[in-house]
């Protein structure tokens, strides 16, 4: 059984930080991803991460503030989230890839639950 579990949301003041973590079990990806929707919005691309090779890519919006990384022994890939706005406000996503690279959440395979990220000002 293929799962995806996230964890590590929550309320934080602006400029705050936060990290997400997503366990990955089941099946093995080509891409991990991490996507937030926040009420009335579709789901957007957050941050992409390669298993192999590492390659990492941002969106505009969250560059130079937060980090996607990985830890293969735990089958883990967080989201470090740094200077926090609160426009950031959503619930984010984490979803395995099986094939390819993309920013598109219709590309993803799997899916966690979601964690609520709340950011006050």
């Amino acid at each position: 059984q293929v799962q995806l579990v996230e964890s590590g949301g929550g309320l934080v003041q602006a400029g705050g930080s936060l990290r997400l973590s997503c366990a990955a079990s089941g099946r093995s990806f080509n891409t991990m991803g991490w996507f937030r929707q926040a009420p009335g919005k579709e789901r957007e691309f957050v941050a992409t991460f390669t298993w192999i090779g590492g390659t990492t890519y941002y969106a505009d919006s969250v560059k130079g503030r937060f980090t996607i990384s990985r830890d293969n022994a735990k089958n883990t890939v967080y989201l470090q989230m740094n200077s926090l706005k609160p426009e950031d406000t959503a619930v984010y996503y984490c979803a395995g890839q099986i094939i390819g690279v993309s920013r598109s959440p219709g590309q993803y395979d799997y899916w966690g639950q979601g964690t609520q990220v709340t950011v006050s000002s």
